[in-house]
């Protein structure tokens, strides 16, 4: 079914065609359909049980407004946001560019959302049940940066309730200044000052939620050896490697790769899976590591788990896949 509706589909604006397929599935929960198979392969990660080891990517959906598609599409878990403390547009359109002929996108959307008070209701209205969620939380575009924490404590106070772990986002390129949040101090702050959020709601509400944290690809590798120091001293359960990258690897189309905005797709595959090698040497075997970035085919999925991954997440893949891609994946991993 995919395959004869992708022409059309594509000749949509890469947003618009984004946002009706979201709309869809939050209309159509009995979506399973779709992929024909829903694999049970389940397997423990972070003390949360998942129903396999693929989960849809933080961006796909921002506001947490399909979950009951996305379970019924097979994925083992979702993760919702970014979601900022306050509502806010994004980035000026057009900001997302197909590159047809490399299967990669180009977006410079900017955490637009609908705040993250809103997605926690969502999720708690109407999450499927046995379907594990991520809320990924960021600071508004015009917060300041002596302001961060605040936003990053907001948005971790108002997810903690209801998600099943928390991910923290300093790595979009989309919002000005974000990034440097990953620089040594900066990010010993923020984390210990969530760090000390989550002791107190832990307490309060009896109830321990992992925290991941979400690294560019851009990174050097004393940069990742030093954000996995940092992090672990702090508590962090796990990272996510990798969010998109800045560069702009030779071959992209020449119409979109002078866009700015991050890349994702199969040109970001090399650059995600060295920072996730990288990652899993500097933490050793036993903390939770999830791969994103450019997995397409079920080869590309098995080489993320051999790079050291638990899990996988898809974004980019199941643009140019269709839902199909959940379960081929699912089913591959089980099988190997």
């Amino acid at each position: 079914m995919f395959r004869a509706f992708r022409p059309l589909i594509f000749q949509l604006d890469a947003e618009r065609a984004h946002w009706l397929t979201v709309q869809a599935l939050a209309r159509a929960p009995w979506a399973a359909g779709w992929t024909g198979e829903v694999v049970d392969d389940p397997v423990t990660v972070m003390g949360l049980r998942f129903r396999n080891r693929v989960g849809l990517a933080a961006g796909m959906d921002k506001d947490g407004i399909a979950l009951k598609g996305w379970h019924g599409l097979g994925f083992g878990f979702a993760e919702v946001g970014t979601v900022t403390p306050r509502a806010q547009p994004g980035n000026p359109k057009p900001r997302v560019f197909r590159d047809v002929g490399n299967e990669a996108i180009i977006n410079r959307l900017g955490f637009n959302n609908g705040g993250v008070d809103a997605c926690v209701q969502r999720v708690a209205a109407h999450r499927a049940a046995g379907m594990l969620v991520g809320i990924n939380i960021g600071r508004n575009k015009d917060t300041r940066a002596e302001q961060a924490v605040d936003d990053y404590r907001y948005g971790f106070e108002a997810a903690y309730p209801v998600a099943d772990y928390i991910t923290i986002n300093i790595s979009s390129p989309n919002t000005p200044g974000l990034r440097d949040l990953q620089a040594e101090a900066a990010l010993d702050t923020l984390l210990a000052a969530l760090a000390e959020t989550r002791a107190r709601l832990a307490d309060a509400q009896s109830v321990y939620r992992p925290m991941l944290l979400k690294l560019a690809p851009d990174l050097d590798d004393a940069g990742i050896r030093s954000a996995a120091d940092i992090a672990l001293k702090h508590g962090i359960d796990g990272f996510i490697a990798t969010n998109t990258t800045i560069a702009r690897p030779p071959g992209l189309s020449p119409g979109v790769a002078g866009e700015a905005g991050g890349l994702s797709g199969p040109p970001l595959a090399t650059q995600a899976r060295h920072v996730l090698r990288t990652l899993r040497a500097a933490c050793g075997p036993e903390v939770p590591l999830i791969g994103v970035g450019g997995i397409d085919g079920p080869q590309a999925a098995r080489a993320r788990i051999a790079d050291g991954a638990d899990l996988i997440q898809l974004y980019t893949g199941l643009v140019y896949h269709g839902p199909g891609l959940v379960a081929r994946l699912a089913r591959a991993l089980r099988e190997s």
